[in-house]
Order: C-alpha cells, then structure tokens, then sequence
C-alpha cells in the first residue's frame, strides 16, 4: 500500500509483461471500440478483405490495478522505442499517462534518466500540484507543466508524449503545419495544429503550460514553434505512433524540401487517407510492431 494515494499493486516490483488474458482479438469486419467516433475499422485499410480473421484489439480491464500495470508497462516500453530511435537529447523528453483509478495523476519516465533504461519500477507518479506520489526521483519542470495542462484540459487523453528529436525539432523551427506530401502524412492531416506563443522558451510556468494545452486544442498533435512535437492519444500506444509518425513526416518534408517542391496530395484524398490509417485504433495498432520487438529484446523494461 502506497501510504500516499492508497493504491496497492502499483510499484512495479511484480511487473510482468501483458498476458494473452489481457489482450482481445475481434472479428476483422466489426467497428473498433474507442476510436473516437465510431468509425472502427469497417471501410478502412486495415481491414481484411477476406472473411473470418481476426485482429488484436486493445485490452479491457475491470480491475484498475491490472490496468495501471499495463499502462505503466506501456510507458515504459514507449520509453524503450523512443530510445532507440533516437529520440533521446540529455535529459528532455517525456511521456505521461494518465492513472486509471485517480485520474488526476500521472506515471510519468522520472527526470535525468535515458529513455533506453526506463523500467516499469522506474516510472513516477505525479498529481495535479507537481508532487512525486510515488517514487524517488525528481518530475521534469517542463513536462509537468505542459503534460498536467494537457490532461486537465483534454479528459479524453489517456496519453501524451514529447522529445527533442531532431526532425521534429527542426520542423518546429519553420512555424509551419506538416503538408500532405506522403500517405504518411496525411494519418493527422487537420488533426495537428502550430503554438507559436513562448515559441523557444522553456514552459516552466504553469500559464506557458495551459497556453500550450489550448493551443493543441481537439487535435491530436501540435508543433511548437522552435520546440518541437507534442502528440496525445487513447493510449500510450497510439499517442506513442502519431509522434513516431510525425517526426519521420518531418524528416522527409525536409529531405523533400531540400531536393526540390514537392507535389502536395490534394484535400480530398488526404481526407481521404486520414480516415483509412488516422483514427485512434489506427495508431494503436500500428505501434504494436514496436512493442513486440522491445519486449523480445529489452524484457528487462517489466523490472
């Protein structure tokens, strides 16, 4: 029992990776529960044409214990991807997902360490005021501000991520929204957004933060100019993609930039795009290739 929240089971030391009790599979043609609006999988490209397969689906907990621990386990192997892409810049970045159970908290990666040695024992749980509840190790300022902002101001997110990666922060740079120049590009094609407010500064007052919150607004990314990327999303899973998307969107505006004007994909069809691969499900699925090949080779994150 944690003396200050109450909860029991939550510090990690039993951790074990998610079981096939935990997970779901459903029928191919059905609509997929929590993608924001319904739209499930029926009609998108994702959905197999041939009838009677099944497809993972993500798991529905009962117990907020058991959910805790898979949302922790999450955080903590988002880290591990994180790190080994690259995204690591000294001690900046942060990922954060909200409690189940008192969802005015969140676990967060504790400040100073490398995203590539996060474990499920490591991560830190903070509350609405920037106090550690659980854990010994100090929150980043900066993403207590900006992430508490965003929970507080979007009920809807689960999760939330942000880093210094290159591509992204270089991005940032231009104040400029990702343009529709890849099918890539298109899965969060007028689902992000520009904050130019504090644009360069480090958001250490809580008004920066809020700022920044309302500049993200119902999308699921915004860009801070000269900053860089902030993604949100049901899970960690899926606001763990639409960062990885976005970043690698950026390399490859800037790769295309630098090489010449690219040919922009027109409205309809990135529209078009967006509703086949952006919808919440979507970016939860396609971070599971990842979470399969951490947990094989670091199973050490479920210390």
């Amino acid at each position: 029992m944690d003396e200050a929240t109450g909860m029991q089971g939550h510090d990690g030391t039993d951790a074990k990776p998610d079981t096939a009790t935990d997970a779901r599979t459903g029928p191919a043609t059905g609509a997929a529960p929590g993608d924001g609006g319904g739209q499930g999988l029926r009609g998108s490209a994702f959905l197999p044409r041939q009838e009677n397969l099944e497809l993972p689906l993500p798991p529905v907990f009962t117990d907020p214990a058991r959910e805790r621990e898979h949302r922790k386990q999450r955080l903590a192997g988002a880290c591990r991807v994180f790190g080994r892409l690259g995204f690591s810049e000294g001690v900046a970045g942060h990922i954060t997902v909200r409690d189940p159970e008192y969802p005015d908290m969140f676990w967060v990666n504790p400040f100073g360490m490398s995203f590539r040695h996060v474990r499920v024992s490591d991560l830190i749980l903070v509350d609405h005021e920037g106090q550690v509840r659980h854990g010994r190790r100090p929150v980043n300022r900066a993403g207590f501000v900006i992430h508490s902002a965003i929970h507080a101001a979007r009920p809807d997110v689960v999760a939330a991520c942000h880093a210094h990666a290159l591509h992204g922060k270089a991005f940032s740079s231009l104040g400029r929204l990702l343009d529709p120049i890849t099918q890539d590009a298109c899965a969060l094609y007028e689902q992000h957004t520009v904050h130019r407010d504090g644009a360069g500064a480090v958001v250490v007052e809580e008004e920066a933060g809020r700022q920044l919150a309302a500049g993200l607004g119902p999308h699921r990314a915004v860009i801070h100019q000269n900053h860089g990327i902030f993604t949100v999303g049901e899970s960690v899973d899926e606001a763990a993609w639409w960062f990885i998307s976005m970043e690698r969107s950026a390399q490859a505006q800037l790769l295309a930039e630098a090489a010449g004007t690219p040919h922009l994909i027109d409205p309809e069809a990135a529209r078009h795009t967006r509703d086949q691969t952006g919808f919440p499900l979507a970016g939860w699925f396609s971070f599971q290739p990842l979470w399969d090949e951490i947990v094989r080779t670091e199973p050490d994150l479920f210390e």
